[in-house]
């Protein structure tokens, strides 16, 4: 056991991509509102699926050769993290304000380092709950504009968010796991592929009609290319190179770029107890990725990249 190299630490690219996700609240609240999430998550995995379509085929012979440990890591990142968390994620919308489902990773942290522990090995030492306690509670606070009465409709909101949390924190352990034999290109391309044919399927199930306006089609553009695409080949580029205890925190950076988002664009006024709530995960947030990058002892014990984290957890 070794820690992360502090040069090789990309925990800030983490938090630049999820930054990015934060700003899909512009155009899946307007599209969630008119169409059935299921619709809506179809059409931008398609175009998801189109735009990474030339790294499809190099990566299929490279999953088709990894091992079965990777094979079920990547089809639960495309089903699970990427198809059924969105389409969650999306739904949240009908029921929350346009801040409330930004903050479903909220838990995400804590499900993520159980999982980094048990699949990767990865020690996390006490100093960092100096950093996911004031983070979670933040988050909480975020979530709900009176986090001491939360009624039935934001509770459902809240029962979407935990299970997008507990899929995207698999979602953000496998992909690290998985970057031991994938690049990022064949994990991005892979998880859209995936995520397109399980909506596809489920459409079907469902009988979801897919049909879409014309009015449609540049919010599901842009979903698809800022929030979407170019966020994930950050996220990806970054993920093998990053604990994924420590990227999980660091995406709690989306919630606080929604919150941005919600005020300047979409009208939202924050509570006292939201403002306060952003200011905890911020401070976590850049806490974190500070303190991992100076410190010599980092808060989260790691080999130096994922086939050693893997190997270490065999």
């Amino acid at each position: 056991m070794s820690t992360t190299r502090p040069g090789a630490d990309r925990t800030w690219l983490v938090a630049l991509a999820a930054t990015l996700w934060g700003l899909s609240s512009l155009w899946r609240g307007p599209l969630a509102r008119e169409y059935p999430s299921l619709t809506v998550v179809f059409w931008e995995h398609l175009v998801l699926t189109v735009l990474t379509l030339w790294w499809l085929g190099p990566a299929l012979r490279r999953v088709a050769a990894s091992s079965v440990r990777t094979k079920l890591s990547v089809l639960v990142i495309g089903a699970g993290s990427s198809a059924l968390a969105t389409v969650m994620f999306t739904a949240a919308f009908r029921l929350g304000d346009p801040i409330t489902p930004q903050v479903l990773q909220k838990l995400q942290p804590l499900i993520a380092v159980g999982l980094a522990a048990l699949l990767l090995g990865e020690r996390v030492r006490r100093r960092f709950l100096w950093f996911v306690v004031p983070a979670v509670v933040g988050a909480w606070l975020l979530a709900f504009p009176d986090p001491t009465s939360v009624g039935v409709t934001s509770a459902q909101a809240a029962l979407l968010a935990l299970g997008a949390a507990a899929l995207w924190a698999a979602g953000t352990v496998l992909g690290r796991a998985a970057s031991a034999e994938l690049g990022f290109a064949d994990l991005t391309a892979l998880r859209f592929a995936l995520g397109f044919l399980t909506l596809g399927v489920t459409a079907v199930l469902t009988s979801t009609p897919l049909a879409v306006g014309t009015d449609a089609v540049v919010p599901i553009l842009l979903l698809a290319l800022l929030p979407g695409l170019l966020a994930l080949v950050l996220y990806y580029r970054a993920l093998g190179h990053t604990p994924a205890s420590r990227a999980t925190l660091a995406e709690l950076a989306f919630p606080l770029s929604a919150v941005v988002v919600g005020i300047v664009a979409l009208g939202a006024r924050p509570t006292p107890s939201q403002w306060g709530g952003f200011v905890l995960v911020l401070g976590a947030v850049l806490g974190l990725a500070w303190h991992e990058q100076r410190s010599r002892r980092p808060a989260v014990a790691v080999p130096d990249d994922a086939r050693e984290a893997l190997r270490a957890s065999a």
